[in-house]
C-alpha cells in the first residue's frame, strides 16, 4: 500500500534535517496538519501523510469506524495494514529528502496519534520521538510492543484536553500509563482546558518541546 503525502522543505535548511510526519485525523486529509508547521522549528523537514481509506462523508482514515454499535467498532484489520504502510514509508521519507533517521518524530491528531503510537511501540527503530494530540490506545498495541529495551532512546508528549468528547481525557490517561513505565522521565504529560482540537495553548507545548529535540 503506498501512501500519498505532502512535503514542507525545510525553511532554515540544515545538512540532514530531523524529520517530522503528519498523521491527521478521520474525515481529514494531508492538508489537515500541514499549516501547523508555520508555528513549528523551521529545522524540519515536515511531510504530512495522507491516511489510505476514505472516510464518509468525507475525507480519509487510517481505519474504519462503525459508530453503529456500543462502543463504535474499530476495522483493527485496517488499522494494521495503515501502521505496515507507514512503518514503510518512513525510510522511504527518509532517504527521499536526506532526512536524519536518527531524528525522526511523529505528530498525531486523534485517530492519526493512536498510529503514531502504534508505530512507535512497534518499530522504535524508525522513531525518535512522539506527539500525540488528542489520541487513544488501539485494542492490542501493549502487546505487541517492542522489548523495553527497544524503546529506550523513545521520547514522547501527549496532550489532551479535559472538555474532549470525542476521546475523552481518560484516553490521554490511559496513553500516559502506558507509556511511563517504559519512558519515565523522557515522557511529558499535559491536559489543557480544551475540546477535540489544537489550541494556541496545546500548539505552544507541540512546538516548544519539539524546538528543543531538533537541534
Amino acid at each position: 500500500m503506498d501512501l500519498l503525502y505532502v512535503a514542507r522543505e525545510p525553511s532554515q535548511p540544515t545538512a540532514r534535517p530531523p524529520l517530522l510526519v503528519l498523521l491527521h485525523g478521520i474525515g481529514a486529509d494531508e492538508n489537515d496538519l500541514l499549516p501547523l508547521a508555520d508555528a513549528l522549528d523551521p529545522r524540519f523537514l515536515v511531510a504530512s501523510v495522507r491516511a489510505p481509506f476514505e472516510a464518509a462523508p468525507m475525507g480519509n482514515a487510517w481505519f474504519a469506524i462503525d459508530f453503529r454499535t456500543t462502543p463504535p467498532r474499530n476495522d483493527l484489520a485496517q488499522a494494521e495494514e495503515s501502521r505496515q504502510a507507514l512503518c514503510a514509508l518512513l525510510p522511504e521519507l527518509q532517504a527521499r529528502h536526506g532526512a536524519d533517521a536518527s531524528r525522526t518524530f511523529l505528530l498525531g491528531f486523534s485517530q492519526g496519534a493512536a498510529m503514531a503510537l502504534a508505530v512507535a511501540l512497534t518499530r522504535p527503530d524508525l522513531v525518535h520521538g512522539l506527539v500525540l494530540h488528542s489520541g487513544r490506545v488501539l485494542p492490542g498495541v501493549a502487546a505487541q510492543a517492542a522489548p523495553p529495551e527497544a524503546l529506550a532512546r523513545l521520547e514522547a508528549l501527549v496532550v489532551h484536553g479535559v472538555d474532549d468528547d470525542v476521546l475523552p481525557v481518560r484516553c490521554g490517561r490511559e496513553i500516559r500509563d502506558l507509556l511511563a513505565p517504559w519512558l519515565g522521565d523522557r515522557l511529558t504529560y499535559r491536559e489543557h482546558d480544551a475540546g477535540h482540537f489544537v489550541t494556541p495553548a496545546t500548539l505552544d507545548d507541540v512546538a516548544a518541546w519539539l524546538a528543543a529535540r531538533a537541534a
